[in-house]
């Protein structure tokens, strides 16, 4: 087994690049663990094992652990919005989706629900490019957070997640929780959202948000425009 890490601060950056200058692709929150593949000065490129997802993270924000560890580890996955915990780290608050050791000692950390009341919890959160925590978070790590906290992994990408699931031929047949997706200018799957009820969508546009999707794709009232143009709807589990 290669060597394992765990992420030992609330949320580490993951960059393009081996600089804290460079742009952030995606974030990796405590708890969560990864493998290193190259190490340049401070900075490691890492593969996070929940995703795949590859990128440079700051050597300092994680932690080796030892096989036999990383075998016996037992985790649980937080689906409280946010909670501080007393760690080995010292008094840290953490985000929905950060993965705690059983050993913490029992915690609340009430079920759920449905995948749609999960994402009613995020509602004004703000957008975050590349964020996927409950402090900020984009449109595809909002949905792939959302089902993190229901036990199904997504990839990171929505052009990723949609290649998922079952198409669904009407918007009608949509149910809460289901995924849209939608395209640019250029026809590439650039955005995603999880559908409520009533034809409802909700997603991370400057924060997360409700509002209403039709044929065309979402209307925003407030802006009384349609903002995203709809590719497809689809059942991902």
């Amino acid at each position: 087994m290669p060597n394992k890490y765990i992420c030992s601060v609330s949320i580490a950056p993951i960059r393009a690049e081996n600089s804290h200058q460079s742009e952030m692709t995606s974030q990796l929150l405590y708890g969560e663990s990864c493998e290193i593949l190259e190490i340049d000065g401070s900075f490691s490129k890492i593969r996070i094992d929940f995703d795949g997802y590859e990128g440079w993270i700051d050597s300092k924000q994680i932690a080796k652990i030892s096989e036999d560890d990383f075998a016996d580890r037992k985790t649980e996955t937080l689906k409280k919005n946010f909670e501080t915990f007393e760690l080995k780290e010292g008094k840290t608050l953490l985000s929905i989706g950060s993965e705690i050791n059983a050993e913490i000692g029992t915690f609340e950390n009430p079920n759920p629900g449905n995948i749609a009341e999960t994402a009613k919890k995020f509602l004004n959160v703000p957008y975050l490019w590349s964020g996927r925590s409950f402090f900020g978070i984009d449109c595809s790590g909002f949905t792939q957070l959302v089902y993190k906290v229901h036990g199904k992994a997504l990839p990171r990408d929505a052009y990723q997640q949609a290649e998922l699931g079952q198409v669904l031929d009407f918007i009608e047949e949509a149910e809460p929780g289901d995924l849209a997706f939608f395209e640019n200018q250029d026809g590439v799957i650039s955005h995603v959202g999880i559908m409520l009820d009533d034809q409802k969508i909700i997603h991370a546009y400057g924060k997360v948000r409700i509002d209403s999707l039709d044929s065309a794709g979402i209307y925003n009232a407030d802006l009384k425009k349609h903002t995203h143009k709809l590719r497809f709807l689809k059942r991902i589990f």
